[in-house]
C-alpha cells in the first residue's frame, strides 16, 4: 500500500514537472524575438507582437495590405482604406506628430510604430516599449521601401504575402517606366489654393521621378531634396513640362480653401502649358500621397496603378 502511494506520489510529480516544462516552453514560443533594423538603429521586437501602437500611417497601410490590424493608432482622418480605425473603441494613441504617454501606458503595447512625421519623437517613446522607426529614405526610392514591407513582414510573420504583393508591385512599376521613358518632362505640384510648391528627385514626393521613371522638367531636376520648393503659377509656365501631378492639401487633409484646387488651377495661366493643352495634369491621389507619402505597399500600388492609368489614355 505505502509503495502504490509513493508510487503515486511520485507520477502526480512528474506530471507537475511536465505541466511546467510545456507552459515554460510555451512561454519562450511566445516571447520569440527577432533583432530589426531600421531608421534609428536596431530593436528586439517580439514576434509576432500582440499588440502593436502605430503612428507612421504608410506602415499601417502596408500592414492593413498583410492582414495585420494595429491596437492603437493616432487620432487622424482615417479614407475608407483605413475605415476600421474609425471606430472609437480602437485606442487611440496621440496624434501624427506627438505620442501621447498616457495612452500608451494604458495601452501596453509590445511595439511601437513610428516614422516620418513622428519620428523625432523615437528617443521618448522607446523608453516606453520596444519601437521602430520606418522612416522612408527617399534617396533609395523603391528599395527603401521594400526593405520596410520585408521588416514588417518578418515580425508579423506574413513573408509569403509581402513576396507576393512586392511582385506585383514590381512588374506595375516595370511596366509603367517602359511607358514613361517616352512620355517626356515631368513636374511635382504640392497646391494650397493658389500657392503651389515643387518637388525634385529625392525628395518627399519624388517618386515620380525615382520610381515611376518620368524625366524631371529642368527646373526641377537639380533642386535639393528638402520638403518643398516655392513656386509661383509664372514658374510653372517657364518650365512647361509636358506632365504636371499635382497634389492637393486640403483635399488630404479634409479642411476647406478658398475654392477646389482643380477649379483654381485649370482656370489659370496653367492653360497654357503643355501639359493643360495635352490634358496631362494628373490630380494625384492625395490622401496616398500626402498623408501616405505614397510609401506603404497598398498605396504605392494605387498610386502606380493611377499614374499608369492616365498614360494609357494618350
Amino acid at each position: 500500500m505505502k509503495a502504490t502511494q509513493e508510487v503515486s506520489k511520485l507520477f502526480s510529480m512528474l506530471q507537475k514537472a511536465l505541466l511546467i516544462g510545456a507552459v515554460t516552453f510555451s512561454g519562450q514560443v511566445m516571447a520569440e524575438e527577432v533583432k530589426v533594423q531600421h531608421a534609428k538603429g536596431e530593436t528586439s521586437v517580439q514576434v509576432p507582437p500582440a499588440k502593436t501602437a502605430v503612428f507612421d500611417l504608410a506602415s499601417l497601410d502596408t500592414m492593413q495590405a498583410l492582414g495585420v490590424k494595429a491596437a492603437g493608432v493616432p487620432k487622424a482622418k482615417f479614407p475608407d482604406q483605413f475605415s476600421d480605425y474609425r471606430d472609437e473603441s480602437i485606442a487611440r494613441v496621440g496624434s501624427l506628430f506627438e505620442p501621447d504617454h498616457d495612452a500608451l501606458k494604458q495601452l501596453a503595447p509590445d511595439l511601437v510604430i513610428i516614422g516620418g512625421r513622428s519620428s523625432a519623437k523615437y528617443d521618448d517613446v522607446s523608453k516606453l516599449a520596444p519601437t521602430i522607426d520606418m522612416t522612408v529614405d527617399t534617396s533609395k526610392g523603391l528599395s527603401s521601401i521594400e526593405a520596410n514591407v520585408r521588416t514588417l513582414a518578418k515580425i508579423y510573420k506574413k513573408e509569403a504575402e509581402a513576396e507576393a504583393a512586392l511582385k506585383k508591385l514590381s512588374e506595375s512599376v516595370d511596366a509603367l517606366k517602359a511607358k514613361s521613358a517616352n512620355a517626356g518632362s515631368a513636374m511635382v505640384v504640392l497646391a494650397i489654393d493658389d500657392k503651389t510648391s515643387t518637388f525634385g528627385p529625392g525628395s518627399r514626393f519624388g517618386q515620380a521621378y525615382d520610381i515611376f521613371g518620368f524625366t524631371p522638367v529642368a527646373a526641377v531636376k537639380d533642386l535639393s531634396a528638402k520638403d518643398r520648393h516655392p513656386v509661383k503659377l509664372e514658374d510653372i509656365v517657364k518650365a512647361d513640362p509636358d506632365w504636371i501631378f499635382v497634389i492637393d492639401r486640403h483635399a488630404a487633409t479634409g479642411t476647406e480653401g478658398k475654392k477646389p484646387v482643380k477649379e483654381t488651377l485649370d482656370n489659370s495661366i496653367l492653360k497654357d502649358t503643355r501639359a493643360a493643352k495635352s490634358q496631362q495634369i494628373v490630380y494625384l491621389d492625395p490622401y496616398n500621397w500626402y498623408i501616405l507619402g505614397s510609401a506603404g505597399l497598398n498605396s504605392l500600388q494605387q498610386s502606380v496603378e493611377q499614374v499608369s492609368a492616365a498614360l494609357d489614355k494618350k
